[in-house]
């Protein structure tokens, strides 16, 4: 079974962490050790805090890891919005068109138009096709928008990998 792109990177990001965290810091923790007293040396102390950092976001990640290897992409559904999929819109209230995808929010990014599932947007896309209609509530008060093309999850994936849809 296929899995989500982003576990890819969590794991390797999850990788790094755990570097730091047994190989890297010990070293650390050794060369402050051996400035002598503990109790005011400031490298100890900082190594400390980074080490107890780490322990916690390996700790999240890995359940944020295990969570997401429960979605199953055959779920999603192949001719409506859903997780993953790439949707141009137009602004039937202002003119022009955007596009977004849909994501989960570790992969949240304004700046590329990656939103999230449970974004006011995000919801009101979830469930819609192609030439759908949709209201969404903004700062700015209701926007009306054109869903204008949809490619979901498994066609971006296909494409990726070189298949057919």
């Amino acid at each position: 079974m296929a899995e989500l792109p982003v576990i890819k990177r969590l794991r390797k990001d999850l990788e790094v962490m755990k570097r730091e965290l047994t190989v890297d810091l010990p070293k650390e923790l050794e060369r402050a050790r051996a400035h002598g007293d503990l109790s005011e040396n400031a490298e100890w102390a900082m190594a400390k805090q980074r080490q107890e950092f780490l322990r916690a976001r390996v700790n999240n990640m890995e359940a944020r890891i295990a969570e997401l290897t429960t979605i199953n992409l055959d779920s999603i559904p192949r001719d409506t919005v859903g997780l993953g999929s790439r949707v141009t819109l137009e602004d039937l209230d202002e003119g022009g068109t955007a596009e977004y995808e849909i994501v989960v929010p570790e992969e949240v990014d304004g700046a590329l138009n990656k939103i999230s599932l449970s974004s006011p947007l995000g919801r009101a896309l979830i469930g819609k096709a192609s030439d759908d209609d949709i209201e969404v509530q903004t700062p700015k008060g209701k926007r009306s928008y054109l869903v204008r093309q949809l490619v979901t999850i498994h066609a971006l994936l296909a494409s990726e990998n070189g298949e057919s849809k």
